[in-house]
């Protein structure tokens, strides 16, 4: 079973100094000799070094206290997420699950091998508590793949312990700069031997900056694809907020498509923005029941506890948990499936080759502008025929519309903020704003739904259901503010938009 460990450690260069004595840098009383350990680690990858180029590390090392098989992400500059599992012949299941989006059907195969010498040192405090671990690393780098390749190098690697403080390590590169010690240019082991063993293989340069058009919306559609990549795994991990971040980038790479119909042909991007839906909508059982929970567990808390009657709270809880499981479930599923995988292949295809149209090529402020401002007239349109409504099944209907295409105009205006600048980037507030309100009334419309059914299964039990129906009216008070806020909202909006 794969389990997690948060890596935050600074690498630098060395000579055949050593190391400057660290005793009396912030906590550390004692520097403690702890030996040398041998390690052995070969570096797994596709032949193309995709997990590479997404600065991504699987290794199967022996040696140490640590071995077996370790995949690493990227956090923060000096910090990585790695992912252990025990040693074994072939790439346990747990963890080629979690680069599946970036390998696919492609083999992963042996690219690099590294043995080191590991002279280690610990950085304890006055108590002995471990502060940090010092090594200085002596490596021989094979390249196992292409035309081979040796490099030998040296190298100093400072890692905080568990739960340590990370001012200590800003005090330790103070004192190693002092004895002359410098940062180290390569942030891995892997990336240093992937370019002193003959560098990985050119890949195509993304356009830097984007020109025309067709730049800048491509440029949105490849930030958007790369979201989805990197949430992939921490969906899989079940990490907070992922999959709602992943399920966002799928609705703004549809809003790209559509509102750019100028830029990139839809006869080509309407199958993938319907694939992309088919996503959006598996996110959402999980990313929906998420919220659901969060807002009826507040809501149930901020009652006096005189008011709760019943198990409200436990079979809240159970209601949730139980969703939870299922949808989770499903969801790894639609990750593994091969709908899900032909969907990253054909956004790649895309980005590749893009169907661009004759617009494409022009200035991107009239294009993107008018694209704009199409939607946000149909939002406008939304938003009036809402407020003629009568208050009820109707209304909240057609304020879920409105929401919807207040969040495609965001999401338009977001990816003209380069082209457009100011404007677009206040349109974009602007739909936030609204949508935040909308978004809370839709909330509270399926709010009422669920504790409307709770109190079924409630009451059907023998139980009390009078907490349940004082949460279904606060929620529909809730609503009927929103309602209320809504037109002067919307006033201030129309009032601030350029003509």
């Amino acid at each position: 079973m794969a389990d997690t460990k948060r890596e935050i450690e600074r690498k630098y260069e060395s000579d055949d100094s050593g190391l400057p004595d660290l005793t009396g840098v912030g906590a550390v009383a004692n520097v403690l000799d702890k030996g040398l350990v041998v390690l052995d680690a070969t570096y797994y990858d596709t032949a193309d070094e995709r997990l590479a180029a997404a600065s991504l590390t699987l290794r199967r090392r022996t040696g140490g206290s640590d071995a077996g098989w370790h995949l690493k992400f990227p956090v923060a500059p000096g910090i990585r997420d790695e992912i252990r599992a025990p040693l074994s012949d072939t790439v346990p299941d747990e963890i080629a699950a979690l680069v599946r989006a970036r390998v696919r059907g492609a083999e992963l195969i042996p690219v690099v091998r590294l043995r080191s010498a590991r002279d280690v040192s610990h950085l304890v405090d006055a108590a002995g508590a471990l502060l940090a671990e010092v090594s200085i690393d002596t490596v021989d780098a094979e390249r196992l793949n292409r035309d081979g390749g040796t490099a030998q190098w040296t190298e100093i690697e400072v890692e905080l312990a568990d739960d340590g403080d990370p001012a200590l390590l800003d005090l330790v590169e103070k004192r190693l700069r002092k004895a002359g010690v410098r940062p180290s240019k390569s942030p891995s082991k892997l990336a240093r031997a992937l370019r002193g063993t003959g560098g990985p293989r050119p890949r195509r340069a993304d356009r830097a900056e984007p020109v025309t058009a067709g730049d800048h919306v491509l440029a949105y559609v490849r930030e958007q694809r790369d979201t989805i990549l990197t949430c992939d795994p921490a969906v899989r991990r079940d990490l907070p907020d992922s999959v709602h971040k992943m399920r966002v980038a799928t609705r703004r790479t549809r809003s790209a498509f559509r509102a750019f119909g100028a830029v990139l042909d839809r006869a080509v991007t309407d199958p993938i923005a319907a694939e992309l839906k088919w996503l959006a909508g598996e996110l959402g059982l999980d990313r929906d029941q998420e919220v659901l929970a969060e807002r009826l567990t507040s809501a149930l808390d901020a009652l006096p506890p005189d008011l709760v009657a019943g198990p409200v709270r436990h079979r809240l809880t159970s209601w949730a948990s139980a969703r939870h499981g299922r949808t989770r479930g499903h969801l790894l599923a639609v990750l593994d499936s091969a709908r899900y995988l032909a969907l990253l292949d054909t956004l790649d295809a895309l980005l590749a080759e893009p169907p661009l149209r004759q617009k494409a090529a022009g200035k991107p402020d009239k294009t993107l502008a008018a694209a704009v401002h199409k939607d946000l007239a149909k939002v406008s349109r939304l938003v009036t025929r809402a407020l003629d409504l009568p208050s009820g099944a109707d209304r909240d209907l057609a304020l879920h519309d409105a929401r919807k295409k207040a969040k495609r105009t965001r999401y338009a205006a977001e990816a003209a903020t380069p082209a457009l600048g100011g404007r677009a980037r206040a349109l974009a507030k602007s739909m936030k704003s609204l949508t935040s309100l909308l978004g809370d009334h839709q909330d509270s419309v399926m709010a009422r739904h669920t504790l409307r059914e709770l109190s079924a299964v409630a009451h059907a039990a023998g139980e009390s259901a009078f907490t349940y129906g004082l949460l279904y009216g606060r929620e529909e008070q809730r609503a009927t503010a929103d309602e209320a806020e809504l037109p002067e909202l919307w006033r201030e909006i129309a009032s601030g938009i350029p003509g």
